[in-house]
């Protein structure tokens, strides 16, 4: 497939593919694949068909699909799976998104959604970690780092504003999916 990226940079660069394509279609390649990025289903198309007739040139031949990204889910899917339109059916998969991202938590005994907050000095990570524990929440300390566990996104932006309206103007908070060594444990364990 590495020598198919080289045949279409080279059939890109003509004319006759510009037109076609206009310069809105990426093209990457990885471990043998090709892949094609494009703004429309129709640009989509028209690239996969662009390829095909360069392949079939060469007496090459590759399986294609046609997926479009799934905000919601947070995943390429079918292109023929219809993405939601109501806000209905918006917030129908944003619960099972958070659904999921609860049951993964669960299923690994710990949050996989943190909140990092870095503090200016130590003692105000000391005194910043003895108020949240003292509201209740779960809080590892490392030196002037305090790191929080949630168990899905909608969990870990709620705390996110929890630390920051009681941290000190100079911390920095944001949130993220949990670091892992070796993909089994969280890296500020308690």
């Amino acid at each position: 497939m590495r020598r198919t990226a080289e045949l279409l940079y080279e059939h890109q660069v003509k004319d006759d593919a510009r037109r076609r394509l206009g310069n809105r279609v990426v093209v990457s390649e990885d471990r043998g694949e090709l892949f094609l990025y494009a703004g429309s289903e129709n640009a989509a198309r028209e690239a996969e068909q662009l390829v095909r007739d360069l392949l079939a040139q060469h007496q090459m031949d590759a399986d294609a699909t046609l997926s479009h990204w799934h905000p919601a889910e947070e995943q390429w899917e079918d292109a023929g799976v219809p993405l939601p339109e109501t806000a209905e059916q918006r917030h129908a998969e944003h619960e099972r998104l958070i659904a999921e991202e609860t049951e993964d938590s669960q299923a690994c005994g710990y949050g996989l959604w943190e909140v990092r907050c870095d503090l200016p000095t130590h003692r105000e990570a000391v005194a910043l970690a003895a108020h949240l524990k003292a509201e209740g929440y779960q809080v590892t300390r490392r030196w002037k780092f305090l790191c929080l566990f949630a168990d899905n996104e909608d969990a870990v932006n709620d705390l996110a504003k929890a630390v920051q309206r009681d941290a000190p103007t100079k911390a920095t908070v944001h949130t993220e999916e949990g670091v892992f060594v070796n993909g089994t444990a969280p890296l500020f364990p308690d």
